[in-house]
């Protein structure tokens, strides 16, 4: 039976203490933990660090401290997440992402967690076949880094384009199947695989539920977040806009993914792993109340098809 958690990156001025805190009290079995490095952030829900991976790194006592805190509140952690672009047409950003990932990947080792959930990034003035080129030039030591400390990666499926700051090819090439047949192909590892979010095919026009059983053996990692669509929006603008001009991510249930048939379709595949919680909703943003009630309200919501 797969696991029901939450991504903390939502929590954006709690403390890891109190995000573990929170998952415990409103019974959530796991936690994928946002793990950015000190710094301002690029972008909303990015900047957030709940586990200091340098620090688990190279102090043993905090290592063991964070180990013992989540399991004295019966939490799991899931995955340690930070989902940067380390594929940026900035080589010194480029390179920045790439060295804090990989300290990530060394903590996720550490702490035993063994899972990294990120973006393969993507250099958005380039074409996609450019990118595929890049990606075998800078992913397969990323790869072979984790696959030395036995920490799986999961790619979530965000192509990382809304507005202008994007434009014109996003930031994140995984984002099709047609792309990770080809990316699979190049980088065949057991290490690599998906962190897999029904929403952006939503917005993409992609069927969400039939890639699940093509890939089922490479998802290694689930979201919950839902997308909603304005048809009036859409035909106004057309589907060569902006992407937020014509959408929205929503609490789960608020957006237009079928739950029950994502669920079902994760249950035919045997998929045991964990699946967390992503809120991103404008609506529930004012207040830090709103905000753990915006987590309630999607937890109360997905308990029809798992808990």
């Amino acid at each position: 039976m797969m696991k029901f958690g939450l991504l903390t990156a939502i929590l954006d001025g709690w403390t890891f203490e109190e995000a573990v805190d929170i998952a415990s009290e409103m019974g959530f079995k796991c936690l994928e933990v946002a793990c950015w490095p000190a710094g301002k952030a690029e972008r909303r829900y990015a900047g957030v660090s709940h586990i200091d991976c340098e620090r688990v790194c190279e102090d043993d006592e905090y290592t063991a401290y964070v180990k013992n805190l989540v399991a004295s509140k019966g939490i799991e952690i899931s995955s340690l997440a930070f989902y940067p672009n380390t594929m940026d047409g900035d080589l010194e950003k480029r390179a920045h992402n790439i060295a804090h990932l990989k300290t990530v990947i060394a903590a996720s080792a550490k702490l035993g967690v063994n899972m990294v959930t990120t973006f393969v990034g993507r250099d958005q003035t380039k074409t996609v076949e450019e990118n595929i080129e890049l990606f075998r030039e800078i992913w397969p030591d990323i790869i072979a880094f984790a696959a030395e400390r036995n920490v799986k990666i999961g790619i979530e499926n965000c192509p990382m384009l809304f507005g202008r700051d994007q434009w014109p090819g996003g930031q994140n090439l995984m984002t099709t199947p047609a792309i990770w047949r080809k990316l699979f192909a190049i980088a065949d590892s057991p290490y690599f695989g998906l962190n897999y979010d029904p929403s952006h095919f939503i917005w993409q026009q992609i069927d969400y539920i039939k890639p699940l059983y093509e890939f089922k053996d490479k998802i290694f990692h689930v979201h919950f977040k839902d997308i909603k669509i304005y048809e009036d929006k859409l035909n106004d603008y057309g589907i060569m806009a902006y992407p937020l001009n014509y959408m929205s991510p929503k609490l789960p249930g608020y957006g237009d993914v079928n739950w029950g048939k994502y669920v079902s379709a994760l249950t035919d595949i045997g998929f045991d792993g964990c699946a967390c919680i992503e809120v991103e909703d404008k609506a529930f943003e004012s207040s830090r109340e709103k905000i753990l009630d915006s987590i309630r309200i999607s937890k109360r919501y997905m308990e029809q098809f798992v808990i």
